[in-house]
């Protein structure tokens, strides 16, 4: 009777603890939606432009920004067999990264326990920059699966060596350069796996990496236009200033996970539950060390020596899985599986509770819907002029387009929430093409009589300035405000300039 008791209790255990991780994974994912109504913002409204021409127009559209045509043919299938509202344009993304957490799960059984593998997935699902992708209207999502599939892939062919996960490794690592090239780092990550604890068999192994790498070949070839374009247009894409070293420490330690752990290894160390990692953890720890880092390295290295800032949220990604794993192997040295479950609930009843107080948690990043409905409105009564300056990098080197502004990925958001006022195109920068549209415009008839508009995002505030400096003597200018993130403000005719 003892024994049936001990057996029951150890049951009771295991389904209460199975429905704390799926509620806790339950949480996690509704997050996500927390933005889900949000208007699109700016790159949302760039993949809507390149779909916007329709199916045979994709892939030319594609190639003035670094773009991945796999993602937007996905997206003019939603759009087309459903419509074109920007829940409907998210739903690839979400049902995308479902599957990513699920593949994540597959992974992390592949390394640990049950009970590790589903806080390694909770640590995924709920990291902010995952949240973002998986209700965003861009690639990500799917860049993200195809990363988990290759790792999932790498981790049983390392096992098994079998050829058919051989060519599935290679298939899926091919495919994530169809949706993001920068997160290809993580084959380095696989070489160093690799060389680091296959060399004794690697002769044996010689036919199956030639199987991996003729899937990735054939798979890789229709990028190969892309990668050109891109790297021969490489400097006209940057966007973002050089990182810092504590930048790197906030992407490894998301979440304020690294308080919630220490608090949970004080009590294992307390109770005597701890274990020391020995050899036989080494290639585990191994896999979970690289796996993050070696992409993080990577994208911060170029960032810091080239003018190429690829240090962003939705690059470092890439890092996630591997954040999510290399954490999961530090909670598997608690011996608890109480302390572990423990920790769990910790994280995430930390984090949704800040979550879901957070007025930021309800917007998906800055929108240029709410200025151009304001500004079109505002505009209606005397036709006035809307000067909107592109907040896209790309713009800076480019040629203005001419009506109609809306066939220009520069002015996307206007293919989206459309405007009935005439539209001056500006860059993004206060450059001489800047300077030329202005003086252009003065010099229609009436120029300096009229009223007139311009709608910027904070990096084209100099442009404003500049714009108030030159026509001082005939428009006064009233700020109205920001609107999601983008200043609105009216240029009106002086008195007696009439």
């Amino acid at each position: 009777m003892k024994v049936e008791g001990t057996v029951g209790q150890t049951d009771r255990y295991e389904h209460l603890a199975d429905a704390a991780y799926g509620l806790a994974l339950l949480v996690s994912i509704s997050v996500w939606f927390l933005a889900i109504r949000a208007p699109l913002w700016l790159d949302e409204t760039v993949s809507y432009w390149q779909i916007a021409g329709g199916f045979r127009q994709i892939w030319a559209r594609s190639l003035p920004v670094p773009s991945f045509p796999a993602y937007l043919y996905i997206l003019w299938l939603t759009k087309t067999l459903f419509s074109n509202k920007e829940l409907v344009l998210r739903i690839p993304s979400i049902l995308a990264m479902l599957a990513a957490v699920y593949v994540l799960y597959r992974c992390a059984r592949e390394l640990f326990s049950r009970d590790v593998a589903l806080i390694a997935t909770v640590l995924f699902a709920f990291n902010a920059d995952i949240s973002f992708a998986a209700i965003d209207a861009r690639p990500y999502a799917f860049a993200i699966l195809t990363t988990n599939l290759a790792i999932l892939a790498f981790l049983r062919w390392t096992r098994t060596h079998k050829l058919n996960y051989a060519a599935l490794f290679g298939a899926a690592t091919a495919g994530i350069f169809h949706f993001q090239y920068l997160f290809g780092t993580v084959v380095v990550v696989f070489a160093i796996y690799y060389l680091a604890t296959q060399r004794a068999s690697l002769r044996s192994d010689m036919r199956q990496i030639a199987v991996a790498f003729a899937c990735f070949f054939v798979i890789m070839l229709p990028l190969i236009p892309q990668l050109t374009n891109m790297y021969r247009t490489r400097n006209s894409h940057v966007f973002a200033d050089a990182p810092r070293l504590m930048d790197t420490l906030r992407v490894l330690t998301p979440g304020r996970v690294g308080f919630v752990f220490a608090a949970a290894l004080i009590v294992a160390a307390l109770t005597r539950k701890l274990i020391l990692p020995g050899k036989e953890r080494y290639r585990t720890f191994l896999f979970c060390f690289l796996l993050p880092t070696v992409p993080t390295a990577i994208l911060y290295a170029v960032s810091v020596n080239t003018p190429l800032h690829l240090f962003v949220p939705r690059y470092l990604l890439v890092a996630v899985p591997g954040i999510a794993l290399g954490w999961a192997w530090l909670v598997s040295l608690i011996d608890s599986r109480v302390l572990r479950l423990l920790f769990c609930v910790g994280f995430v009843a930390l984090n949704a509770s800040r979550a879901y107080t957070s007025p930021f948690a309800r917007t998906h990043d800055y929108s240029w819907k709410y200025a151009l409905q304001f500004a079109d409105d505002n505009a209606a009564s005397d036709h006035a002029t809307l000067l909107i300056c592109s907040d896209l990098p790309e713009s800076d080197s480019h040629p203005m387009p001419s009506e109609p502004v809306t066939d220009s990925i520069f002015f996307a958001p206007l293919s989206y929430y459309k405007v009935r006022a005439p539209v001056v195109a500006l860059p993004r920068s206060l450059n001489a093409e800047t300077q030329r549209q202005f003086t252009d415009f003065r010099r229609q008839p009436n120029g300096t009589r009229r009223r007139f508009l311009v709608l910027a995002y904070v990096y084209s505030t100099r442009t404003i300035d500049w714009i108030a400096y030159q026509s001082q003597f005939t428009h006064a200018p009233h700020i109205f405000g920001q609107f999601g993130g983008v200043w609105v403000v009216e240029f009106v005719p002086r008195e007696g300039n009439n």
